[in-house]
Parts: structure tokens; sequence; C-alpha cells
């Protein structure tokens, strides 16, 4: 089986080879394409998974995720990425600076579709807090500011070589196990009775 993982991120292409393959073969576009705009990360993955099938013909996958602060209303979400771009984690400390309740989360989402499907979504979800000084050379985005439930260290100072953080690891494992599931349905669909 063979699917098509649209991102500019090569990050998220090691992720994803590492969790999907050798069973799921993870071809890589680097593409540009337009993204809806919503507060959930499964609309803006379904739609552009859809969009994405029907234009290159073939099954494609693509992953979205944000970083939702609770002390500023969710902020940045779904906006990560832009807003990473212009503040980069000193400013997302500094939005922060004397706020003593620092509980955040991590959303990933990895929309499917096939060319004349409809699209699904996967989720995956990651509690922790934000740190007060960036730690750990690991890692990309928030992952110096990202201390996860139930530890001390951010996900900067943790993360190792090929490790996937808990959050998209979770919603990888549920594409998998959705696209594996396929795969057998088509067996057995064409296997004589």
């Amino acid at each position: 089986m063979k699917i098509t993982l649209v991102t500019h991120n090569v990050f998220k292409v090691q992720e994803f080879r590492s969790v999907l393959e050798p069973e799921i073969t993870v071809d890589h576009l680097d593409f540009e394409y337009p993204e809806l705009r919503s507060d959930d990360p499964s609309d803006i993955v379904k739609a552009a998974s859809k969009v994405l099938a029907e234009n290159l013909k073939k099954p494609v996958v693509v992953e979205d995720s944000g970083f939702f602060i609770d002390a500023l209303d969710g902020f940045p979400g779904t906006c990560t990425a832009y807003i990473y771009k212009r503040i980069g984690n000193p400013g997302f400390l500094k939005l922060m600076r004397n706020v003593l309740q620092r509980r955040c989360w991590y959303k990933s989402a990895i929309g499917y579709c096939a060319p004349g499907k409809d699209p699904v979504s996967f989720t995956g979800q990651e509690e922790g807090r934000v740190a007060l000084t960036p730690r750990g050379e690991h890692g990309w985005g928030q992952d110096p500011i990202f201390i996860p439930k139930g530890k001390r260290k951010t996900y900067g100072e943790l993360r190792k070589e090929g490790d996937v953080n808990k959050f998209r690891k979770d919603a990888l494992l549920s594409l998998r196990r959705y696209l594996l599931g396929q795969r057998l349905l088509k067996i057995k669909l064409k296997s004589p009775v």
C-alpha cells in the first residue's frame, strides 16, 4: 500500500515513515496547497486531503497540528506555524510572562483521502504545560517549551532521534490501523467465496 504525504516539513516525513513503513509506503510531495481556516484541525485536514486527492489523482495524507494554551484562550491553536514564524518561542514565553496557569496541549489531525472517496481524519492530543524558559536542543517548533504531563523536562530535552511525539504518534497509529484494515477488506472482497 502506498500513500503520498503532502508537507513542507521533512521532520514530519521522517515521523510518518517511522510509524507506517514498511507495511505502508510513504511518498513525499513538497507542495503548497490552500488551507481552510478553522479552530478544528480535523476540518482543515479533511478539506485539504479531499482537494489534493482529486487534483493529484492518488491517495493523499496531510497533517495539521496546533499548540493550544489555556491562559491565552487556546491561542495560537491551528495558526501555530504562522505565529511561530513571526514571534517564535521567545514570543510565546513573553505572552506567558507572569502567568501562573500554564496548561497547554498539542493536537494533531491527520487527513486521508483517496480520489472519489470521502475524507477521514485521525487525531491525537497530549496535555502539558508551558515551560518558563526554552530548554533542550531536540525536536522543532514548541518542543523546547512544552513539558508533557507527568514529566519535568521539555520535549526539547527528552526527544531522541527517531522519536515521534505522543500526540502525533497516536494519530498516526489510528491512520495505520485504518489503512491496514482497508487493505484487508480489499483482499477479502477480491478472494473467491
